[in-house]
């Protein structure tokens, strides 16, 4: 893979077109333009940063900080019965991007499953990344007015 889809996003310097939703001091959150699922998330630090364990704890701490905000927004807007929330460190671990660590967070429903991955190599999805995004970010907007006061 060439280059970094997280700091090429930041590069972009057009949030909608990078899908960036919400940029915090030291992470920023984004659509997965792979979605496991609609709404499915990504939580990454604006550091180029490959290694969870020697990362600063200020960007641990509000990268975590942010699962719960994005849990709330996503519940809101889709009402997904769960979620799934993980890392792949390192490309031994399934990391497609294995230079920049993030998080994924993936809303989830009773029966979302389905033969269509496995039979099909298919993935279905109810809505486009720009239909996720312009739903998703007003959400996150109004969060960022909040840290702003």
């Amino acid at each position: 893979m060439k280059g970094c889809i997280f700091c090429d996003a930041l590069k972009q310097k057009n949030d909608e077109q990078a899908l960036i939703l919400y940029r915090g001091q030291y992470n920023f959150v984004l659509v997965n333009r792979f979605p496991y699922t609609t709404g499915h998330l990504m939580i990454a630090p604006y550091r180029h940063l490959a290694e969870l364990d020697r990362a600063p704890l200020e960007i641990l701490q509000e990268a975590t900080g942010l699962v719960p905000t994005a849990i709330r927004i996503l519940k809101k807007a889709y009402r997904p019965h769960g979620f799934n929330l993980g890392m792949n460190l390192g490309q031994s671990a399934g990391a497609g991007v294995a230079d920049h660590f993030h998080l994924h967070l993936v809303p989830r429903w009773t029966g979302d499953s389905n033969f269509m991955p496995i039979i099909g190599d298919t993935r279905v999805f109810c809505e486009d990344l720009q239909t996720t995004y312009q739903r998703l970010k007003p959400y996150f907007a109004r969060e960022e007015k909040k840290q702003e006061k």
